[in-house]
């Protein structure tokens, strides 16, 4: 148990300082989360009811507001350290929970740095390309047309990560992921997966970016209450 409590102050500890580096007001900005919302709920109860039971309810309310709030920016926080890295999208997708994406990094890459990652899951099989749209519009036609002759009846979904028009911010993958419609089963994912295998990548040696990965604020607050 022990061990257990300082794996998870270590890991707090981590986000805490990865996130002020980004964001250096972290500490005002949780200290008046806490005393704003605690006066908030304390004050109006303790008038109508008493001050012994405002207090009490205030306390976890504004802790909870405190998490909630320092879950986003850790999350942010972790998205910033990431962005325009080679494979960032790649990493974001291998990080997420839930979903069952296996994600095949760098199938496509130009001189550039520039790069397709190929994500599989229950949409069917979704490119995602890293770079500017002038330069990986043709990398995912390619990409495409590549796929589709080992998967003629399966969809195939495109999303650009990146600044430019159409295209979406690495914090905004998940949810664009997330929007796309359930076409297949479990089974048939199996075997899209091994006909996609022959495929392999184009630089399997291709590093991931390493460090914090964006954390959910359902993660943080079981991490806190560990």
């Amino acid at each position: 148990m022990f061990g257990r409590i300082k794996s998870t102050m270590s890991s707090l500890a981590q986000n805490w300082r990865m996130t002020q580096k980004v964001y250096r007001a972290l500490p005002l900005e949780i200290g008046g989360i806490l005393i704003v919302t605690a006066f908030v709920i304390a004050v109006p109860l303790g008038v109508w009811l008493n001050w012994f039971t405002g207090i009490i309810v205030a306390i976890p309310v504004a802790l909870l507001a405190a998490t909630y709030w320092f879950s986003r920016r850790a999350m942010r926080a972790a998205y910033s350290q990431i962005d325009g890295q080679p494979g960032a999208a790649a990493a974001v997708i291998q990080s997420l929970r839930g979903g069952n994406w296996q994600v095949t990094p760098a199938v496509a890459v130009n001189k550039n740095q520039d790069m397709i990652s190929r994500v599989v899951g229950r949409p069917g099989v979704i490119l995602v390309s890293e770079g500017p749209a002038s330069r990986v519009v043709p990398m995912l036609a390619n990409e495409r047309k590549r796929t589709a002759r080992w998967l003629p009846e399966v969809p195939i979904y495109e999303i650009q990560v990146g600044d430019g028009d159409e295209q979406v911010s690495l914090m905004k993958l998940q949810k664009s992921l997330t929007k796309l419609p359930r076409n297949l089963r479990g089974g048939e994912i199996t075997e899209m997966r091994r006909r996609l295998d022959a495929l392999g990548n184009a630089a399997s040696s291709m590093p991931i970016p390493k460090g914090p990965m964006p954390t959910s604020a359902r993660s943080v607050r079981r991490q806190r209450g560990a």
